[in-house]
């Protein structure tokens, strides 16, 4: 103790976080690298996989028929002229006239620091791999696991290629995966959907894992650069969603310790992990993520169950949402964007909100440059005004304008089982490995008891409530129950997540959520803390600092426990020292 009340933070970070490597799932982007790192990895977390089945499934995936019903379509254009006249700007049916007063304009060209990047038109993945000719060169790409576009990147040569005989690559991950043409022999599958593994008929749980483990490892592997043969020297943190479940999260322990080889890992979750990341004890953590929104309030470092509250939407809603606007206003160009059958339209479409959506009042137009991506030709290019760019973020406080949900949570009852997960009345067969005992298989019960320490939610509902944003936070803070700590997470709102970053969000969160206290609530003040580190990060971040501060490591789980013995857990409380890891935490970020 003396000693970590003299340690310098960067000192303490060298000598611990170089063997410590932090995993932050999420259902768009998974977040990876080591606790001595900034900041880690930001992948989307997807594969596409080689296949020469025919006919050939572009996306593997569970999708509903996007179709708008006539009742969906209304809903959505009564939330945009709601959110129309409290932004003060014409209603959906109303034609604005060619001398009214001009649109305020986003900076284009050289003036905007966003734009090259973000204007930038992207390009096709080459999905082959060169092989040398050469016999020593191609044994020691494979027995360093190294992929194709590894081995592209090592030739640097264009002259190279000459010498080189092309084949597909087998597996291709993050956004290289999403920017693979329709017309090439992939399927692209996204192992988490909506903040739970992405399980279903077309997609069986055996192959979500396979994929998870894969993407993971790549990551390990090229970005990293830690081989299998190293990985027992090096520790995992898992810094969980709220939205997964007791099962899923075994499922995700298993592949750290038994596929991805870690010697030892311990589990956390994101929202108590945002808390530490940014210095704090307390606070109402807002996550808004690609796929969902999750809130949950933290009192001195320890997470309230109760207060969990979870929205099926987010980043990529908002970006299917400025589509829909544009098109109805026609001022989208008469190309063929589709979202679910070419992701590389996703990514367009993420660029550009995060480039030109913002909220504030009046209207809101800005000149950018879209693309069209058709079968593997190059992109082309469009100039267009895109319009109403303040409404697709309004969405936050108004779902109706996201619907309809084209990508649902998996249907699966077991999510909201109210018994004890570790009570397994699911059993799927799996292949058996001789070097390792059951115990540790999916759908065995192994009577873990560190899953004691995870609440199972019972009075969960059965169905996602779609209320807004500002609603959601209002009835999590509020079902905390004591005046003093709501009135506390009222004036402590800590807003993470890709969303986070969306401009004029703070003030908007302030003001709806004061109005959205009940009258005969004594409380009069809200207020959202600044973040002091990227809010994309912080969870990561929070978890590196957890796992750097953590000297006694009660609660880690070696692998050799999890394989052979299950697994020993020396603490009842996860967090009973969290008042002087809170202080060491603010004493880090502070550094």
């Amino acid at each position: 103790m003396d000693y970590l009340k003299s340690v310098v933070p960067s000192q303490l970070l060298s000598e611990r976080g170089s063997n410590l490597v932090v995993i932050n799932p999420g259902s768009g982007s998974v977040r990876i690298g080591l606790a001595s790192q900034d900041t880690p990895f930001n992948i989307p977390h997807c594969i596409a996989r080689y296949t020469n089945q025919v006919p050939k499934r572009n996306i593997q995936d569970q999708m509903l028929n996007s179709q708008v019903t006539t009742a969906q379509h209304m809903e959505r254009e009564r939330a945009y002229d709601v959110i129309a006249s409290l932004l003060k700007i014409p209603f959906l049916d109303e034609e604005v006239p060619s001398n009214s007063f001009p649109r305020k304009m986003g900076r284009v060209d050289g003036h905007n620091p966003q734009m090259n990047r973000k204007d930038s038109a992207l390009t096709w993945t080459d999905v082959y791999e060169k092989e040398s000719k050469s016999p020593s060169a191609l044994e020691t790409s494979m027995n360093e696991g190294i992929t194709g576009e590894s081995v592209d990147m090592q030739k640097g040569d264009s002259k190279d290629l000459n010498l080189s005989q092309h084949k597909f690559r087998e597996f291709i991950c993050g956004e290289e995966a999403l920017k693979i043409s329709p017309t090439k022999p992939y399927c692209l599958c996204r192992p988490i959907r909506r903040g739970h593994l992405n399980i279903s008929l077309h997609y069986p749980m055996q192959q979500v894992l396979e994929d998870l483990n894969a993407i993971w490892d790549w990551v390990l592997i090229e970005k990293l650069h830690i081989p299998h043969s190293e990985r027992n020297m090096y520790s995992a943190i898992l810094v969980v969603p709220e939205t997964f479940d007791n099962r899923e999260i075994k499922e995700m322990l298993s592949i750290t310790l038994r596929e991805l080889r870690f010697g030892s890992a311990v589990v956390h979750q994101e929202g108590l992990a945002a808390v530490f990341g940014n210095g704090l004890s307390t606070s109402c953590v807002v996550n808004m993520g690609a796929q969902v929104t999750s809130i949950i309030c933290v009192e001195d470092g320890a997470a309230l169950p109760i207060t969990v509250k979870t929205l099926p939407f987010g980043g990529e809603d908002i970006s299917r949402c400025l589509l829909w606007t544009q098109r109805h206003h026609q001022t989208w160009p008469q190309i063929r964007t589709d979202m679910l059958s070419k992701p590389i339209d996703l990514l367009m479409l993420n660029r550009l909100k995060e480039a030109y959506c913002e909220i504030q009042e009046g209207e809101l137009d800005a000149v950018a440059v879209v693309h069209s991506y058709e079968d593997g030709v190059p992109a082309g290019s469009h100039k267009t005004r895109l319009t109403a760019l303040n409404v697709p973020p309004m969405g936050l406080f108004f779902p109706m304008l996201l619907v309809p949900d084209v990508y649902p949570p998996p249907p699966r009852t077991w999510f909201y089982d109210s018994e004890d997960m570790l009570e397994d009345t699911w059993h799927i067969e799996f292949p058996r490995r001789s070097d390792i005992s059951d115990g540790i298989y999916p759908g065995v019960n192994v009577g873990l008891p560190m899953w004691e320490n995870y609440p199972v939610f019972s009075t969960k509902s059965k169905k996602e409530e779609v209320v807004g944003l500002a609603e959601a936070i209002t009835s999590s803070i509020l079902s905390a129950g004591r005046i003093d700590l709501q009135r506390k997470l009222f004036c402590s709102i800590q807003l993470i997540g890709g969303v986070a970053l969306t401009r004029g969000l703070i003030p908007a969160v302030e003001e709806r959520v004061l109005h959205a206290i009940p009258s005969n609530e004594a409380i009069d003040t809200v207020e959202v803390l600044q973040s002091r580190t990227n809010p994309i990060f912080v969870s990561w971040k929070g978890g590196a600092i957890l796992g750097v501060l953590d000297f006694s490591r009660d609660i880690w789980i070696h692998r050799e426990d999890w394989i052979h013995n299950g697994i020993h857990v020396g603490s009842s409380r996860k967090y009973k020292d969290s008042h002087y890891l809170q202080a060491q935490a603010m004493c880090y970020i502070n550094s």
